[in-house]
């Protein structure tokens, strides 16, 4: 048997990320307590169970069934693939017709043989009027609202009409790396400037690509007209039930209804309408002397605030501020197209930590969104809008459209596991009925409509609801989840897929043990959840699931890849963003790769006679994370997020010298990704 990869389990950071990354990043979240105390059951074992040959075999195909009963979806059974070419041949299921990548420690972006890159655009490249080339010694924050930001995360390409070859590319700037970013950083002292240049650095940024025509090439339009900068004090409006509420109000704003900043900004979403999501994620951290119950459940500390911002903004200062910290960790809503808008925190879809929010269409062309809530034994959601949207460009349409997150329906879930319990006891060892699968049922939490909101929670108000959603999902008992990051329904399928990055706490003393719907103690690796909805209808209150993936090395027997020969595919470790691809295949952005290899992107068939086939298509460079993946007909977009991060890392000693070479200041930034024969990606 192929030796094991080395893994990396002595490290205390989730997954393979270093103290550095989980410092800015998430706030430590790994070295706090769990913010989940309740005692709901745990999602936690479906994956260690389905590691046998016997599931392999039997997992292999999801599909939908209607009931002439009660017309539930099942998860059906197909035979499992059998593989005709080696892995390093370039057959594959369609779009994914190349040769994988292998696992490597390259300070580069490593691409398939066949295949071209360039840097879209970096952090501090300007994009609007006025402002300045970027200098990494004399940055400003007047320069920084004015250029690219820190730390691109999620990605969007719009459509741009009336200019040929040209798209409006969206992005999220989740977080800021001090140490990476000023040369002598006291992080006990931060100056004012420096902090405001952070708050500049954060947020979201728009701004016009060209494409050249016989390639995948983007380049970035500066100053154009729709380029946009919004910051960590850039104003939002907050609307929907939550909006006006007791709970969101400050001295600054006794409205409750205008917020300054967004942050933490991580993955997103876009709409069928035009407009962009972005779920605002660890925001707790920005915040200093938190104390009740409710921020705890949040993870806000009780003490000084990592980068010290409650000493020139008393609004981070929670003893001063109790409510401010209400008022983010909400999904914002962008409209791309008008540089003169106030974007919108949507509270309908409830406060916790938002990794993305991808919103799918009913058959009457309502919208259901689906967001995870990116912690350790939190949950998985769904919201139902009430509305339908309207078809068209017109300015009637587009104002209605602009409405429809904020009358719904907000739902959390709850899984259930087809086995005894007994028979899950988190070792992998496999049920009686050779494999883990199960129903699951959305709970409701909260309706808004025009007339107000109303409760489903017993003890808890609407307001309460939408403000606290963790403390109400905790209530009605959801399953506790390990990490639900990025959630995408499939455009051609309906299947919804969950990212599950990982959860090293699951079935370790005082914590959740594991049960048929999240598997593996010490779940270090994660794992890909499918979901099909009753009927196919993304506003049921009930679905079926079963085992995707199970990630870590293929040697190892704790993987699964939906019943795909296991010595034809490619290591993956911590699932994090997911996007599809025009064929139906769904691509895997990782985060914190525990397997020796830096994080990387993967493609992996979702249906047919190579469903599982997963393969390795690019990987990023020292210390980074891939995110934001986006993949159209030409060219394949990620987000190089915290290059160089790395323990000991700062200015002066830098771990990476991409992209710009030594010298040069490390700078996150976006790819671009195509073939050099200028035919369509992996065919």
């Amino acid at each position: 048997m192929r030796k094991l990869l080395p893994l990396l389990s002595t490290n205390p950071h989730g997954g393979g990320r270093s103290a550095l990354t989980c410092r800015f990043r998430c706030g430590d979240a790994c070295f706090h307590e769990v913010p989940n105390t309740s005692d709901n059951e745990y999602v936690g074992d479906v994956i260690a169970g389905a590691l046998s040959r016997r599931s392999a075999l039997r997992a292999a195909a999801v599909v939908t069934v209607a009931s002439a009963v009660g017309g539930a979806a099942v998860l059906g059974n197909a035979p499992a693939a059998e593989a005709k070419q080696p892995q390093e041949s370039i057959d594959g299921a369609r779009g994914l017709r190349f040769a994988p990548v292998a696992p490597n420690t390259a300070d580069q972006v490593t691409v398939p043989s066949g295949y071209e890159q360039n840097v879209v655009i970096r952090w501090g490249e300007p994009i609007l009027r006025g402002a300045p080339a970027f200098d990494s010694e004399n940055q400003t924050a007047a320069a920084q609202a004015g250029q690219f930001g820190y730390n691109n995360d999620f990605l969007s390409l719009l459509p741009l009409r009336h200019e040929p070859h040209r798209q409006v590319l969206v992005a999220n700037h989740e977080y800021t790396d001090e140490v990476l970013m000023f040369r002598g950083y006291d992080p006990e002292n931060p100056t004012r400037e420096q902090v405001e240049i952070a708050w500049a650095a954060h947020g979201l940024g728009v701004v016009v690509v060209q494409e050249e025509h016989r390639t995948g090439r983007l380049t970035a339009v500066t100053r154009h007209r729709l380029n946009r900068r919004l910051t960590a004090t850039s104003e939002f409006e907050l609307t929907g039930p939550a909006a006006g509420s007791a709970l969101v109000r400050t001295s600054a704003d006794p409205d409750g209804r205008t917020v300054l900043g967004t942050l933490n900004n991580c993955s997103g979403g876009t709409t069928p309408w035009g407009t962009t999501l972005h779920g605002e994620e660890n925001i707790n951290q920005y915040f200093a002397n938190g104390s009740s119950a409710t921020d705890k459940r949040y993870g806000v500390g009780t003490g000084a605030s990592e980068r010290k911002w409650e000493r020139f903004d008393k609004r981070f200062d929670l003893k001063q501020e109790p409510n401010e910290v209400h008022r983010f960790g909400w999904v914002v809503e962008l409209d791309p197209y008008d540089p003169e808008s106030t974007p919108r925190k949507r509270t309908a879809l409830g406060r916790f930590k938002h990794e993305a929010a991808q919103p799918r269409l009913t058959e009457d062309g309502r919208p259901v969104v689906y967001m995870g809530d990116d912690e350790r034994f939190d949950y998985l959601y769904k919201f139902v809008s009430s509305k339908r949207m309207k078809k068209g460009s017109s300015r009637a349409a587009h104002a209605h459209n602009l409405t429809l997150l904020d009358e719904g329906t907000l739902y959390v879930a709850k899984f259930t596991g087809d086995s005894p319990a007994a028979e899950v006891d988190g070792t992998g060892k496999l049920p009686s009925d050779g494999e883990f699968d199960g129903s699951g049922v959305w709970i409701p939490l909260a309706t808004a409509g025009p007339d107000g909101a109303v409760s489903h929670v017993p003890g808890m108000t609407a307001e309460e609801v939408y403000v606290f959603t963790r403390l109400a999902g905790d209530k009605v008992g959801a399953t506790k989840m390990d990490r639900p990051e990025d959630v995408e329904p499939s455009p051609r399928s309906g299947r919804v897929y969950v990212a599950l990055t990982n959860n090293t706490k699951r079935g370790t003393t005082g914590n959740a043990p594991a049960d048929e719907a999240n598997p593996r103690n010490v779940n270090k690796h994660g794992h890909v959840l499918e979901l099909s909805e009753h009927w196919d209808d993304p506003s049921s209150d009930g679905f079926a699931w079963r085992l995707f993936l199970v990630a870590g090395d293929p040697a190892d027997p704790a993987t699964y890849f939906a019943g795909f020969p296991k010595e034809k595919v490619s290591p993956i470790s911590c699932p994090d963003n997911v996007a599809f691809d025009p064929h139906g295949n769904l691509w895997i952005s990782t985060d914190g790769n525990q397997l020796g290899s830096h994080d990387g992107l993967f493609g992996v068939a979702t249906r047919g006679e190579r469903r599982g086939e997963l393969k390795q298509f690019l990987t990023v460079p020292t210390g980074a994370e891939t995110c934001g993946p986006l993949v159209q007909d030409r060219r394949v977009l990620v987000s190089v997020q915290h290059p160089g991060e790395v323990d000991g890392a700062s200015v002066e000693k830098p771990a990476s010298v991409w992209p710009d070479g030594p010298g040069k200041i490390v700078r996150p930034a976006v790819v671009s990704v195509w073939r050099k024969d200028g035919r369509d990606i992996g065919v």
